[in-house]
């Protein structure tokens, strides 16, 4: 059996000594071509204006490197990736139950809470749940989901009509204010 060993862990570019190929299509730091050569001297050209020779493109025939300061490349790199992460924001689903039996204050209690929920910038997952003889009456549970909506709409839009899925009616609201938009008036 023939056995090969594979390096688990691959930092995304070859770097310097490891470019292991005959020959390399050399680009400069600014961009510029400095046409095909030996991979000795792409590495002794790099080493001569103390940057790095990176191969960036392993796939082209002949593979491209490129001389840069690599350490350099890589923070900014980071850089860039924690700047996206940090704008990035994440929409959460809020659940609201209720039964198609609800009284006028828990109604308004749970209303409240969604608008509250929809003004931090969350969707809202509106949640009617319909037990033993309830089933026979979802029309009640309907209007009761249409009235929370009509209850909601100066903060949120309805995306779905009331939908049926097995015991539980459920409709979704969209916050009109985005998260963005919320953290721009602190």
């Amino acid at each position: 059996m023939n056995w090969r060993c594979f390096r688990i862990s691959n930092k995304g570019h070859q770097l310097n000594e490891e470019i292991r190929d005959r020959e390399v299509r050399l680009v400069a730091e600014d961009g510029e071509q400095l046409g095909i050569m030996s991979a000795r001297d792409a590495l002794e050209k790099a080493m001569d204006q103390g940057l790095d020779l990176v191969k960036i493109s392993p796939t082209a025939n002949p593979p491209v490197c490129k001389l840069m300061d690599y350490g350099k490349f890589k923070f900014e790199q980071q850089k860039r990736d924690k700047e996206a992460r940090k704008n990035q924001h994440v929409v959460e689903i809020k659940e609201v139950r209720m039964s198609p039996g609800i009284d006028v204050n828990d109604f308004n209690v749970k209303l409240r809470n969604a608008q509250k929920f929809l003004s931090e910038g969350d969707r809202v997952k509106v949640t009617v749940r319909f037990r033993g003889r309830e089933m026979a009456h979802t029309s009640i549970g309907r209007d009761l989901l249409l009235k929370f909506a009509e209850q909601c709409a100066e903060v949120a839009t309805l995306d779905k009509d009331p939908k049926l899925d097995g015991r539980h009616m459920s409709i979704f609201l969209s916050s009109k204010i985005s998260k963005d938009a919320k953290d721009g008036k602190k």
